[in-house]
């Protein structure tokens, strides 16, 4: 009986994949016939209705974003519901091999306008933040409120050339006026020295 029963289950198979195919390759020929009308009939319409349904690519930096365009972000409301209150790299979390992370981080997350990594740094992810010396409500997330220095890319997350940038926007907005520092003072007793130049002129 077993043999028999096996024999009727793969006629059984073989029936039905055979009409699949065959029904499969019925509507192919049906959709490749309406497509080939349709193409001869508006070539046009079908190629700009082609590329305006294509999804922009998140991975893209080729684009340049005004400075302008970055400052009315930052006090937007879609800003706002993605960060809140903290700062852009303060829900950020890196992602690293075995149970210590490495001193530094990595050297780039863009690499020829395109991002390269999974887990891109706090600048790189959001294209619309962009360092440059007139920024000033980005910039002074990275500056300490107690020393003004410049926070560290491991406290950060920044990757080597995005920090470098940092560094040198926050200069050039130090050297433009934009952002205020504190000079370092130091008290001297002058006293200590002119009286030594009194005794070495006696």
């Amino acid at each position: 009986m077993l043999p028999i029963a096996r024999g009727i289950y793969g006629g059984l198979v073989n029936i039905t994949r055979n009409s699949r195919g065959a029904l499969h390759t019925a509507s192919a020929f049906r959709c490749k016939a309406e497509t080939s009308t349709a193409d001869a009939e508006s070539p046009e319409a079908d190629g700009e209705d082609n590329s305006s349904s294509s999804a922009p690519d998140p991975k893209d930096r080729s684009k340049v974003i005004p400075v302008e365009t970055s400052m009315r972000y930052l006090k937007s409301a879609a800003y706002k519901q993605t960060y809140g209150e903290d700062f852009v790299w303060t829900q950020y979390r890196r992602n690293h091999k075995g149970m210590y992370a490495p001193r530094k981080t990595r050297k780039t997350c863009i690499r020829q306008n395109r991002i390269s990594t999974g887990n891109p740094c706090p600048i790189c992810r959001d294209e619309y933040l962009v360092l440059d010396y007139r920024n000033t409500e980005l910039l002074e997330q990275f500056i300490s409120p107690h020393s003004g220095d410049v926070l560290s890319y491991s406290k950060t997350g920044l990757c080597q050339k995005t920090h470098l940038r940092l560094m040198v926007a926050v200069q050039q907005a130090r050297d433009s006026g934009y952002l205020t520092y504190d000079v370092p003072f130091r008290e001297y007793d002058y006293s200590e020295y002119y009286g030594q130049e009194q005794k070495q002129k006696a």
